[in-house]
Parts: C-alpha cells; sequence; structure tokens
C-alpha cells in the first residue's frame, strides 16, 4: 500500500464522524462488537453497523466471527493498522 493510498484511507475516514470513531473505539480494544461502541460513543447500533460494514468494504477491519449473524467481532487488518497510525495524534 503506498503512502498516497494511506493518506486518501484517512481522507476517507475523517470525511465522516462515525468512521472515525469507529478507529478511535479500535484504538483502545483489540476486538469490538457493534452494541459496544454504540454504547461507548452513544450512538445507534444501526449508525455503528454502517460503519463497520463500511470499513470491511475498503479492506481496513475484518469479522472475526463472521458465521455469526450478531454480535459479531471486528479487529483492524494490517491496512487498518497503517491508517490508524496515520489518523493517532492528528485526528485521535
Amino acid at each position: 500500500m503506498t503512502e498516497n493510498s494511506i493518506d486518501e484511507m484517512v481522507k476517507w475516514v475523517i470525511s465522516v464522524d462515525r468512521r472515525l470513531i469507529l478507529m478511535e473505539s479500535m484504538k483502545r480494544h483489540n476486538a469490538v462488537r457493534a452494541s459496544d461502541i454504540a454504547h461507548e460513543a452513544s450512538r445507534s447500533t444501526q449508525n455503528i453497523s454502517r460503519a463497520l460494514k463500511e470499513l470491511e468494504d475498503r479492506g481496513l477491519i475484518e469479522c472475526l466471527t463472521p458465521e455469526k449473524t450478531t454480535w459479531k467481532k471486528y479487529m483492524l487488518t494490517d491496512k487498518g493498522k497503517k491508517v490508524l497510525e496515520k489518523l493517532e495524534g492528528k485526528y485521535l
């Protein structure tokens, strides 16, 4: 992944606050569930689930429990960790 593509991902993440909220939560926790982040951020589970889907579609996170229909856990991918490193200090 090039430096430019990482910078583009950072811009994409910060363009919608729910994505930034999710990345901030990922910074504090190794694996997260939508309901936990929603409670922590005072957001709806649907709002956070949408952000999880967006980040997963971009390859920034992966589902650890894809066989489950509820209570899925997610963690950062290597690509997501690189984006998080860029976000730290400036946005988080």
